[in-house]
């Protein structure tokens, strides 16, 4: 990765990473989705263990931050 990307949100599920992916990409957006290792092994996130990442291009997250919701 040559860009900056920077985190925009910390979704708590899977499912809810995907809205936000989804939503954001929609609007031309690129996305990408973090999480630890042991978060995918184990399905879950306890203390910021296994914690998941939206990511977008540094250029981007004022536009993101618009679109998202609180």
């Amino acid at each position: 990765m040559d860009e900056k990307w920077v985190v925009v949100r910390y979704p708590r599920t899977h499912a809810e990473a995907s809205i936000i992916k989804g939503l954001l990409e929609s609007k031309g957006i690129p996305v990408l989705v973090q999480q630890e290792a042991i978060g995918k092994v184990y399905g879950m996130t306890m203390n910021g263990l296994g914690q998941i990442k939206i990511l977008v291009p540094a250029e981007n997250k004022n536009e993101a931050e618009q679109i998202l919701p609180e």
